[in-house]
């Protein structure tokens, strides 16, 4: 089953029946600030709010064109010496990750589960709500599925997320662009931005998909033949915070992959590539207003290193969201 394309304009997405209410969002006015009074004390970032997202399609035919490429950091921010292990140098100018991210609590490398968002609060409401939510979606082999487990600390304790890139393991998925910003930078790296991550996935041949100049079914884990809660809610517009949805698989092949098993999907640089950045997860970038690219594995897209999505500011999460890092 493949999942219709449509339009990304949030105001269009916010409209669909029985979600206005529970997606607005208004942010706070910024507090005025004068000389003689203190700075005001930054308050705990609250849980990032539901939206819906557009599974299908890219940025709209209105949206903000894809970034141009080529566009290094200035040397003063991104000084590099060699990149590390995990990381691919891009034309000498930044490194970024081989594979799409893992989680770690920063402060003990204990691996975050893939399947709940890095955020304690976050991950208790989740944890708390899906067991009797599970009950009432979907047929009964949906609703005998049983939801992943979490750490007990990852629902209890307060805790920073720390990125790491490696092969073979579950990426991440349920990240706000918050909170992948701050993974990244609690691993000594940060956000790609736009211009970045594009040239990155095009390679150094400068090509619209990681593997060449033409689209080719299934060289990356993108436009896959169904889309996760389709299968599991038999809706594929609800439930998008469902534990269970980067589990579910298409007859016997998951739709998420382990980092690195699409070994046709590589954006090469010399002798070495970047694996990944088109479909598996959606990235986020280095954006004020949030951008994710490169599809993820369910988002019916042909348009390769250049998918791009505006339509939700970076205290979004769901699912289909991780993060790589740049240095």
């Amino acid at each position: 089953m493949t999942v219709a394309r449509r339009s990304a304009p949030l105001a269009l997405a916010l409209a669909l029946g029985g979600l206005a209410a529970a997606c607005s969002r208004q942010e706070p006015p910024a507090p005025s600030a004068s000389a003689s009074t203190p700075a005001p004390v930054a308050a705990p970032e609250p849980p990032p709010r539901l939206l819906y997202l557009p599974d299908s399609g890219d940025v709209a035919p209105s949206g903000t064109p894809p970034p141009a490429l080529g566009v290094a950091p200035p040397p003063s921010r991104s000084p590099l010496g060699r990149c590390p292990p995990e990381m691919v140098d891009v034309a000498g100018a930044y490194c970024i990750d081989r594979w799409e991210s893992q989680l770690t609590r920063a402060d003990d490398g204990r691996p975050l589960s893939p399947y709940y968002p890095p955020r304690a609060a976050t991950a208790k409401r989740i944890a708390t709500e899906w067991p009797g939510l599970a009950l009432r979606t979907g047929g009964p082999k949906a609703r005998a599925m049983p939801l992943p487990s979490v750490p007990d600390w990852q629902t209890s304790d307060d805790f920073e997320p720390r990125a790491i890139s490696r092969a073979g393991v579950t990426p991440a998925g349920y990240i706000s662009g918050l909170l992948a910003e701050r993974a990244c930078a609690n691993a000594g790296k940060r956000l790609c931005t736009a211009g970045e991550w594009v040239r990155a996935c095009r390679g150094e041949q400068g090509r619209k998909y990681p593997y060449g100049a033409r689209y080719v079914e299934g060289a990356c884990n993108v436009f896959r033949e169904a889309h996760p809660a389709a299968l599991l809610h038999d809706d594929a517009s609800t439930g998008h915070l469902d534990p269970r949805l980067n589990q579910v698989r298409a007859g016997t092949a998951p739709l998420l992959r382990a980092t690195g098993a699409t070994g046709t999907c590589r954006s090469e640089w010399g002798t070495d590539a970047v694996l990944d950045m088109v479909g598996n997860l959606d990235e986020w970038v280095a954006d004020e207003r949030g951008a994710f690219h490169g599809g993820f594995y369910a988002r019916s897209t042909r348009e390769g290193c250049d998918a791009r999505i505006t339509s939700h500011p970076r205290s979004y999460f769901d699912y289909s969201l991780g993060v790589r890092c740049c240095r």
